[in-house]
C-alpha cells in the first residue's frame, strides 16, 4: 500500500512532538504493509506555515535514514486552501508549495468553515492550469460532508477525493463514515489515506481499512484507491480515465 496523506515529520505540525515518535510511527507503518508513504506537513495553515522546503526535505532525509527506509519516504504537504491560494500558485508555481512527490498533484485541505471563494473555482483553476487537486478527507469537513451535490460537482471540475481510512471503518464517526459510504457507493472516491498524526489515537495505518473496502466494495477497488491510485501519483501519471 502507498500512504499519500501522512503526517510524519517531527515538529513541523500536529504530528509527531519528536523523532522517536515519528520514527515509531513509521515501524508501525511499515509492519502495517504501507512501502512508500508520501510525507504531508500542512502548509499555508494559520499555525504551520511551513514555507522553507529546504528544511522540510532536510527533515524527510534524516526520518528515512533513522527509520532504515521502512517504509520509503517522500514528501509532499497538505496546504490549507484560501482566497489568495490561486494567486500564490501562479506566483512561479507556487515555489514554496509542495506537490506530492514532485508531481502534478496538489493536495488541498478546505476550512471547517465555507470559503469566500467558490470551491468549484478553485479546482477549476487549478485544473486548467495543469494541476490534479486532490481534496483531503472532505467527509470530515462538514459544509462539504453535508452537500453531496457539491462533492460530485467538484469531481465533474477536476478534483480527486481523499478519504480518511479511520473515517471508513467508523472511528471518525457516523456521519464521517456515512459520508464515506456515499461517495464509495458512487464511485467519487479516488484514494484512500491515513492521515496518520501519532502512534496511538491517529496512527499511519490502513490494512483494516483496506480490508473493509475490499468487504464492502470489492478488493479491485481498495487496490485501486490505495495501492494503483496512489502509484500513479507517486509517478506523476494520470490516473485512468484521466488528463
Amino acid at each position: 500500500m502507498i500512504d499519500i496523506h501522512v503526517h510524519l515529520l517531527p515538529g513541523v505540525d500536529d504530528g509527531p512532538a519528536d523523532g522517536a515518535e515519528a520514527v515509531a510511527m513509521c515501524a508501525l507503518a511499515a509492519a502495517d504493509g504501507i512501502q512508500v508513504a508520501v510525507t504531508t506537513p500542512h502548509q499555508r495553515h494559520e499555525l504551520w506555515g511551513n514555507e522553507d522546503a529546504a528544511a522540510l526535505e532536510a527533515a524527510r532525509q534524516e526520518l528515512e535514514a533513522a527509520s532504515g527506509g521502512r517504509p520509503r519516504l517522500l514528501l509532499g504537504a497538505e496546504i490549507r486552501v484560501d482566497s489568495q491560494l490561486l494567486d500564490e500558485v501562479d506566483r512561479a508555481s507556487g515555489r514554496s508549495l509542495l506537490s506530492l512527490a514532485g508531481s502534478r498533484y496538489l493536495l488541498l485541505e478546505f476550512p471547517a468553515l465555507p470559503l469566500l471563494a467558490q470551491p468549484r473555482d478553485v479546482v477549476r483553476e487549478l485544473a486548467l492550469s495543469g494541476w490534479r487537486p486532490i481534496v483531503a478527507h472532505p467527509e470530515r469537513i462538514p459544509w462539504l460532508a453535508e452537500a453531496p451535490g457539491l462533492l460530485a460537482a467538484l469531481v465533474e471540475e477536476g478534483a480527486l477525493l481523499q478519504l480518511t481510512g479511520a473515517s471508513i471503518t467508523g472511528g471518525m464517526g457516523r456521519r464521517a463514515a456515512a459520508c464515506c459510504e456515499w461517495l464509495l457507493d458512487e464511485g467519487l472516491v479516488h484514494f484512500v489515506a491515513s492521515d496518520g498524526h501519532d502512534p496511538t489515537s491517529r496512527p499511519p495505518c490502513l490494512s483494516a481499512t483496506y480490508r473493509a473496502v475490499a468487504e464492502g466494495w470489492g478488493e479491485e477497488m481498495a487496490h485501486r484507491l490505495m495501492c494503483e491510485n496512489p502509484r500513479r501519483v507517486t509517478m506523476d501519471e494520470p490516473l485512468d480515465g484521466g488528463g
